[in-house]
């Protein structure tokens, strides 16, 4: 060993778990890979068996299931980008599981497929537009975005967003991988310097695919914070899963590393993405509800019609009222009980945050169909599944990285 390599963890923390036993994680991860594989397969051969009708809701809702999965991991990349950027030390044992989280993307992009084979339908008002100006269906509107909103440029675009994804993801945990072997601390340094060029490249991928895969369901529509508000909630539920995913590594007897102050610190974060999300939105309905434009407040109207309301109202309730009072307290953020309820409530508003974004573009008012169930089952457990292959096949924790044992000795303020 040389001065300037970094000595593993069981160096000065003997006893500490630093990788899963073989074959113990392997049963939930062909599981849950099982599960998913089922889930979707039977949603698409179901899909076949439906009305012409009844396939458009299909089309919508997998599109909901898919963002909602997508933005997991997400809200997993931009937490590894933050932490090496801001070159933190508390989150070193957790940000494993956030690295492998963005494996997934290769899946992700396989998933991508229908709705690419969807997009007809699903963007049917710019894709099927007539841009002949003598036409009597010509729309001035659709025609003068005619030059981002067309079907080359769209999918080219989509392809780069991937690639920028997949990109970041695999130099990240590569290259954190990398240094549990070496222990070179140099590697950090890269990181931390090759996270902000990253971040901002993270930035423009999530705001144009909100934009391209959910804004652009009614083209009439725009709106600058669309993106900012995806974000928000991706991150708010990417925490929220984290902290679920390392409750269940700990009852495994696997994570124990993580303690009281890593879960109030991730609750903490949790509570200020929720925050954010709630301040994002309330500032976009602000702004177009005081300036009254045809060409914005078209969105709201949309939610004005059947019982979509009533999701809206649910929305301000569930997603910001009652997380807010409940997260508040430090001793719920300390809790695992408490701070697993918040956890799992959180991830479910998220996905009714999605559903109310997308489904309005095709229904006029909320309703759910066994598809709703089996596309989401489809699409979270092959990424959950995927993480939890990643998880099994690496160390639990960066072993070697320069601030781990500052990570293991955290204590919040």
């Amino acid at each position: 060993m040389t001065a300037t390599t970094i000595p593993p963890v069981e160096s000065y923390a003997p006893g500490t778990v630093t990788r899963a036993p073989e074959g113990s994680l392997s049963g939930s991860a062909s599981l849950l890979l099982g599960l998913g594989a089922v889930s979707l397969l039977g949603s698409l051969g179901g899909y076949f068996m439906l009305d012409h009708d009844t396939q458009e809701h299909f089309q919508f809702s997998y599109l909901v299931s898919y963002m909602f999965t997508l933005s997991l991991a997400l809200g997993a990349l931009f937490f590894v980008l933050v932490q090496h950027v801001a070159r933190a030390g508390w989150s070193i044992v957790v940000r494993r599981i956030a690295e492998n989280m963005t494996a997934s993307f290769v899946a992700l992009f396989v998933l991508f497929i229908p709705v690419i084979l969807f997009s007809d339908t699903l963007f049917a008002h710019w894709m099927h537009a007539d841009l002949d100006p003598k036409s009597p269906g010509f729309d001035a509107l659709i025609a003068a975005k005619s030059g981002y909103l067309n079907k080359p440029f769209f999918f080219s675009r989509a392809a780069a967003y991937f690639a920028i994804w997949l990109g970041l993801a695999w130099f990240f945990r590569s290259r954190s991988l990398a240094q549990d072997e070496n222990g070179n601390p140099a590697v950090s340094l890269t990181l931390a310097r090759t996270s902000a060029p990253g971040l901002i490249l993270f930035g423009l991928a999530i705001t144009f695919a909100a934009f391209d895969w959910m804004m652009s369901l009614n083209p009439h529509w725009f709106s600058t914070m669309f993106g900012v508000t995806y974000f928000a909630g991706a991150e708010m539920s990417f925490l929220a899963l984290l902290a679920l995913f390392c409750l269940w590594l700990r009852k495994k007897q696997l994570l124990s590393v993580v303690n009281t102050e890593h879960y109030h610190d991730i609750g903490k974060l949790m509570f200020a993405f929720m925050v954010f999300w709630s301040y994002v939105n309330f500032s976009q309905y602000f702004l177009i509800q005081y300036a009254d434009l045809p060409e914005e407040t078209v969105w709201f109207q949309a939610r004005r019609l059947g019982n979509w309301p009533l999701v809206g109202a649910a929305l301000v309730i569930g997603h910001f009222m009652v997380p807010f009072v409940f997260l508040l307290s430090r001793h719920i953020k300390r809790s695992r009980l408490t701070l697993a309820v918040a956890a799992v409530f959180l991830l479910f508003m998220h996905w009714v945050d999605m559903h109310f974004v997308i489904m309005p573009n095709h229904a006029d008012h909320f309703s759910l169909s066994w598809f709703d169930v089996t596309t989401l089952l489809g699409t979270l457990c092959v990424f959950l599944g995927l993480t939890v292959r990643g998880v099994a096949s690496t160390n639990l924790i960066p072993v070697r990285d320069p601030k781990l044992r500052e990570s293991m000795r955290f204590v919040n303020i």
